[in-house]
């Protein structure tokens, strides 16, 4: 049996973004042994993929806001040590920056990652093994896929498979209900709570339960400003990523923005819009086998008249 250890710590569109690689790989390679290392508040989610053998979670985000307290040395260095206790047979990279490229390297075994001209900070390149040529105006997912095949010698052929069921994760709910993904990290990405409230009155009509999940503090407050305006909307307490899944996986449509959530429900099949504004759809969007519309781009503001037509093109 060969061991593999993948290394894709973050963040939540880039994890979900990693999955087809991992069904290539299991499917191509039946008897490898899988490992991932991922950022720890993503495990749960990562642990749903049936192909997968191990999760490493570390901690990198927690670290970094109590770099010098005792308990986070004594976990960075338990991480470290677990990382260097097993020799892999490939090691593959397809984070592509300088913090993945040196968890790639103080693990044992071979180290594949993008070359210098294909990855997104080219230092990170210096620390690989074997450094492979990827095009960087592909979608992400197809990028994941053709390094990880390139490292395990094959070529990834048909649509992406997440690895995830949307029939074994829904969760039974007595009524039909949408999701409204308006919480990112990324100001740039935000659609604006006005366009929420349009566009949820006219979900409201469709007699859809309108749900707001959030993931801090702020965008819990955004939540529940929205949802006032919105009759029977809910804001959800927070979930681990595996429970927000199952939510996610039970939803009649999905409509967000650029944000790993939206990616997640295109990963489960869920009928989705996705609304971009300070991104590119072609190398970030939405990839799945359910209905998906797009609306907006990189400096593109849709208004709520096209969100609206959006859904009824992918309700119809």
């Amino acid at each position: 049996m060969s061991d593999v250890l993948f290394v894709k710590t973050s963040s939540l569109g880039d994890v979900i973004h990693h999955m087809p690689a991992l069904s290539d790989a299991r499917a191509r390679r039946p008897s490898f042994r899988f490992s991932w290392v991922v950022e720890e508040s993503f495990a749960p989610l990562v642990r749903l993929h049936p192909a997968i053998d191990e999760v490493i979670p570390v901690a990198s985000r927690r670290w970094r806001r109590a770099p010098v307290g005792a308990s986070t040395w004594r976990e960075v260095g338990g991480f470290w040590r677990g990382l260097r206790a097993r020799n892999y047979d490939a090691i593959i990279d397809t984070q592509g920056l300088v913090r993945s490229a040196l968890i790639a390297r103080a693990a044992h075994g071979r180290r594949h990652g993008y070359d210098a001209d294909s990855i997104r900070e080219r230092a990170a390149s210096l620390f690989y093994d074997v450094r492979h040529s990827v095009a960087r105006d592909q979608h992400a997912i197809t990028r994941n896929r053709r390094l990880t095949g390139l490292a395990l010698g094959y070529s990834p052929e048909g649509p992406p498979d997440y690895g995830l069921d949307r029939a074994k994760l829904a969760r039974p709910s007595p009524d039909r209900y949408a999701l409204l993904l308006h919480a990112t990290a990324e100001p740039d990405k935000e659609w604006p709570a006005e366009l929420w409230i349009a566009l949820g009155q006219s979900l409201r009509a469709r007699n859809l339960r309108l749900v707001l999940p959030w993931g801090t503090a702020r965008e819990q407050e955004r939540s529940r400003a929205i949802a006032a305006a919105l009759p029977d909307a809910g804001v959800p307490d927070l979930q681990p990523l595996d429970a927000v899944a199952r939510l996610i996986a039970g939803a009649a449509l999905v409509v967000g923005v650029d944000t790993g959530l939206l990616h997640l429900a295109g990963a489960l099949g869920v009928p989705l819009v996705g609304i971009f504004v300070g991104s590119e759809p072609g190398l970030t969007g939405p990839l799945g086998q359910g209905p998906i519309a797009v609306v907006g781009g990189k400096g593109e503001r849709p208004d709520a008249t096209a969100a609206i037509a959006a859904v009824d093109r992918i309700a119809s």
